[in-house]
């Protein structure tokens, strides 16, 4: 009797280590992945679409993996709290125009819908929580309007708003180039960003369709060729990045005045360079822009009348980054670099805003960085 107790009880404690080491084990693949990302990319070369990619708490990134065959995913966003993924598709071979598609997200990315983005070499895509997409059409110089419903369907194209006018740069502004547009928080107006006219348009839907502000047109600085933005989280302040002349210009956002322009690159640099992607810390104390050619994230201090102040270059170890993203928990910088197939990720010291240099993933074209909460 004695053995036969022992034998149950060795077999009871067996189960038990083995409960626990399952236990653990889960916690340690959960450790792994504390952070994952969708990657958009250009497949013009070895990209066959949307990829996404892990990054465990150490910065280190996991396994790269093909979620959807697709071409040119160039910008993508989540819609319906998470439960979709839209990107667009920077071509010109729908009816001589590009395409928005929406995914359902689970193991894989399933295709869902493809509409018209209402323009050429679609560029930028964004939602809301009312289910409007907005999408920038970047050679078609103009911005597309429509909806998604909440089973991830999206409209027909529902109107356009086409862009006019140039700027003073020979062969970047001879014509309208819609290069990102944006709803602005606690408002019902939408900025687009032009940098084809030089010219932040201002617009809100009524009816489904654009409508002009009364001051609809806000000109740039001659030359600079505006291309992305970030708000202020106190919602005083909006940053233009602008691609040509490689500056970030501070406007107050009760009258759209550009308060000041400040050089995203190092006063002694000498080569060619333009600006990309531009992101603004939830605390609103720090901000951050990427330059092409210069190949780095500028790093700048948000002082307290809205102005910037630069405070340090970090190299993306890469050419051409194109996009970034801070990850949802701010811990963490992961940058694209577009020509030399490479993810890199930082870690963000959130009290003086420094990065540290932290891995490095292969990815083929990579130009959109977009993390999943």
């Amino acid at each position: 009797m004695k053995l036969k107790h022992i034998n149950k009880f060795a077999f009871l404690l067996a189960i038990l280590l083995m409960a626990m080491s399952c236990n653990n084990t889960g916690k340690k693949k959960m450790e792994k992945s504390a952070y994952s990302m969708y990657i958009g990319t250009y497949t013009d070369t070895d990209s066959k679409g949307i990829y996404q990619i892990s990054m465990n708490k150490s910065g280190k990134f996991g396994e790269l993996k093909l979620k959807a065959e697709t071409v040119n995913p160039s910008y993508l966003c989540f819609a319906n709290n998470g439960k979709n993924l839209l990107a667009i598709n920077e071509i010109n071979t729908l009816d001589g125009v590009g395409s928005v598609e929406s995914y359902k997200i689970g193991e894989e990315l399933d295709l869902l819908s493809r509409k018209s983005s209402g323009g050429a070499h679609p560029c930028f895509v964004t939602t809301n929580n009312e289910g409007l997409i907005l999408t920038a059409n970047y050679t078609g110089g103009n911005t597309g309007f429509l909806r998604i419903d909440e089973d991830g369907m999206i409209s027909e194209l529902l109107d356009v708003n086409q862009h006019e006018g140039s700027g003073s740069v020979q062969g970047r502004q001879d014509a309208p180039h819609a290069h990102s547009v944006w709803f602005q928080p606690n408002s019902k107006h939408i900025i687009a960003v032009d940098l084809g006219s030089n010219e932040l348009w201002l617009s809100k839907i009524e009816n489904d369709q654009f409508v002009a502000l009364e001051r609809n047109r806000i000109a740039m600085p001659e030359g600079a060729g505006p291309r992305h933005l970030a708000f202020h989280p106190n919602g005083k302040w909006m940053y233009v990045i602008n691609e040509l002349n490689n500056t970030i210009s501070s406007i107050n956002t009760n009258n759209y005045q550009v308060v000041q322009n400040t050089s995203s690159l190092p006063k002694d640099f000498k080569g060619s360079s333009f600006t990309a992607d531009i992101h603004i810390s939830s605390d609103g104390k720090f901000l951050y822009g990427s330059n092409r050619g210069h190949n780095s994230i500028a790093i700048f201090e948000v002082m307290e009348n809205g102005g910037l102040e630069l405070i340090d270059h970090v190299s993306t170890r890469g050419d051409h980054p194109r996009n970034f993203r801070l990850s949802p928990d701010e811990k963490y910088l992961v940058v694209a670099n577009q020509n030399t197939n490479n993810l890199i990720s930082f870690k963000r010291n959130k009290k003086t805003g420094l990065l540290t240099f932290v891995d490095e993933a292969k990815a083929a074209k990579p130009v959109c960085v977009l993390f999943e909460n």
